[in-house]
């Protein structure tokens, strides 16, 4: 599956945020509890605009995962709902803007818009590309067992299953072993 790049980055954006969860970091533990997990989760990103660095925003960041978490795993008609929701309440307007080392991309909130917001927003833009090529099985949850982290599908077979290598090992190695446990070991030969 292809998208737009601002609109995959998006994407992987909310699964970085949503993996921050309990339920699907790599830590076992909730990794979006303090301003120090907001900077190092922005770290790598390219956002641009207002970053207010308090407890406020990272509420409202957190907020935010567990919103995007939920659309994730809605339904088609159910996240058309959601989206034209947090686009109407930013009071988006997109536009093409270029800036940095990025080319012509939308945006659909002012740069001092709150962080959380525009989080919020670029989510709903790349949704509406999912959504318009009626592309939702492509955001999903890992198959793993006890394992609640995001998976975006771009693959061309739409058959990404886990959220992470690991996740996939762990759930190979759980199938190997229950089959090696499933095998009968055959009556040994009556000597004469």
């Amino acid at each position: 599956m292809h998208f737009a790049p601002d609109m995959e980055e998006a994407l992987e954006f909310v699964v970085s945020l949503g993996d921050t969860d309990p339920g699907a970091s790599r830590s076992g533990l909730d990794e979006l509890e303090t301003l120090a997990d907001l900077a190092a989760l922005l770290a790598p990103i390219s956002f641009t605009g207002r970053i207010d660095g308090d407890d406020a925003e990272l509420r409202d960041v957190r907020q935010t995962r567990a919103l995007l978490r939920r659309v994730w795993t809605l339904g088609r008609d159910d996240a058309v709902i959601e989206v034209n929701r947090m686009l109407r309440e930013a009071r988006a307007l997109p536009q093409l803007a270029r800036h940095d080392v990025s080319d012509w991309h939308l945006h659909a909130t002012v740069p001092e818009a709150p962080l959380g917001e525009r989080m919020r927003v670029e989510a709903a833009l790349a949704l509406i590309d999912v959504i318009r090529s009626n592309e939702m099985s492509r955001l999903r949850l890992c198959e793993a067992d006890s394992c609640t982290g995001l998976v975006l599908d771009l693959s061309r077979n739409g058959s990404k299953r886990f959220c992470s290598v690991r996740c996939g090992n762990r759930m190979n190695m759980i199938a190997f072993r229950e089959r090696k446990a499933g095998e009968t070991i055959p009556p040994r030969p009556a000597h004469e």
